[in-house]
């Protein structure tokens, strides 16, 4: 099969009528297919279900310390539950809070603390200038959101496989101290796959910074959500940062909301013990406790850490097969043509695609109005302007392998087709 880039312009218009017509008969299904957020299957939530009856009216709602998980106290979280999630994160219990049930939102109220109390005694952002923030790309669009909503100026950071370019990151935090922070999804990146190496991650966590209340935002959202059996492990950047005495510099977040019940997990943050001291205090005066009870049920259900290990197990051989139908399916239909580029992610929950420059949002309306649902091109870059308009985001997990197959037969052709459009007007 020739490359489209080697076609003459009569080969490109006759290639156009035939993908106009196959389109048209795409159109003609009436397809209804959603696939623009990262969504478990409902195969995946039935594995929880028994969680639902690991605590009945008539169990002992205690912790192994006698604690009455009913009543109120407790602001770290029960001793248990530090103890089965701790590993996730790789730190000690004594450097662990469990919040509520988002991660997302203690990355909220950590942020908001920021502007309205400063950090560990600084000078509320909200009463700064400028603040700033670095935003690897492509990257995770609620990130962005919290940011927007704050009026946060987003400085777009290139992603490598290893990590963020530490060249340039280590260079504008050492001259600017309007920068106060960088966001970073160190294991199987959204949209990417892409896991920090061992260099990158004591890169950060020796950070000179200009502004004394930067901070690193480590949303380890996939640490264990792995798709190959080849298990990636990054280093724990809180140990490293310990080692040369600046363990105040981050920031660690994650929750089960992809193990358990999105909305109805366990999440937690990870730092030193200053910034949970000072975060602590906002926490003291939000709640009296988190949820207790939801704690101690993740506890009754999973056990210990090997027990979540298991469980997640179960989540690959529901997903796996679904990211290899979709890649199988890209290197069929778009490799002989030679257009477009992608990631083969070894976890997490995100396939990242690169149309030809200037296609994407092309591809995605194409896609729609063919009753298939992505996410939006350009939600990947900060305020959904991909400079390029080539990146999209796709996320296998929700549809079945069949509806997969369909959807991503579609997104090959809206390819196909944007492609061809936009050779033509070359």
């Amino acid at each position: 099969m020739k490359q489209l880039s080697s076609c003459s312009r009569e080969e490109l218009l006759a290639l156009k009528a035939e993908y106009s017509q196959a389109y048209a008969d795409f159109q003609a299904r009436e397809l209804k297919l959603d696939m623009s957020r990262g969504k478990p299957a409902p195969e995946q939530l039935d594995l929880t279900m028994p969680m639902l009856d690991a605590l009945t009216s008539r169990d002992c709602l205690t912790d192994a310390t006698g604690l009455d998980c009913r009543n109120y106290g407790v602001l770290d979280g029960i001793s248990e539950v530090k103890t089965l999630l701790a590993p996730m994160l790789g730190v000690s219990e004594e450097d662990l809070v469990i919040c509520g049930n988002s991660s997302l939102n203690i990355m909220y109220d950590t942020m908001t603390n920021a502007f309205t109390h400063g950090v560990l005694g600084g000078t509320p952002w909200s009463k700064l200038d400028k603040v700033k923030f670095l935003c690897p790309v492509p990257g995770y669009d609620r990130h962005f959101a919290i940011c927007e909503h704050y009026g946060i100026e987003m400085i777009n950071i290139p992603l490598t496989e290893s990590g963020p370019d530490m060249d340039l990151v280590e260079r504008l935090v050492a001259e600017d101290d309007s920068i106060k922070g960088i966001w970073c999804v160190p294991q199987y990146s959204n949209p990417d796959g892409f896991s920090y190496s061992d260099e990158t991650v004591r890169r950060f966590a020796s950070l000179k910074t200009k502004a004394k209340d930067f901070r690193i935002f480590w949303d380890n959202a996939y640490g264990i959500h792995h798709l190959t059996d080849e298990e990636v492990r990054v280093p724990n950047i809180l140990d490293e940062a310990k080692k040369v005495g600046n363990e105040d510099i981050v920031y660690m977040f994650a929750s089960t909301s992809k193990i358990s019940f999105p909305g109805s997990g366990v999440a937690m943050i990870a730092a030193s013990q200053a910034n949970l001291d000072s975060l602590k205090k906002t926490m003291a005066v939000r709640t009296i406790g988190y949820d207790k009870i939801n704690m101690l049920r993740h506890v009754r259900f999973f056990k210990n850490f090997d027990g979540l290990k298991k469980h997640m197990e179960l989540h690959k051989a529901i997903i796996a097969p679904k990211f290899n139908a979709v890649l199988d399916l890209l290197a069929q239909e778009l490799t002989p043509l030679g257009i477009g580029s992608w990631t083969a992610p070894k976890g997490g929950y995100f396939i990242s695609f690169n149309t030809p420059d200037g296609c994407a949002k092309r591809v995605v309306t194409l896609c729609q109005e063919a009753g298939v649902v992505l996410t939006g091109a350009g939600a990947t870059f900060p305020n959904g302007i991909d400079p390029d308009d080539r990146n999209i985001r796709i996320a296998p997990t929700y549809p079945s392998v069949e509806e997969l197959k369909t959807a991503v037969s579609l997104f090959c052709l809206c390819v196909k087709l944007a492609a061809v459009e936009k050779l033509l007007e070359n």
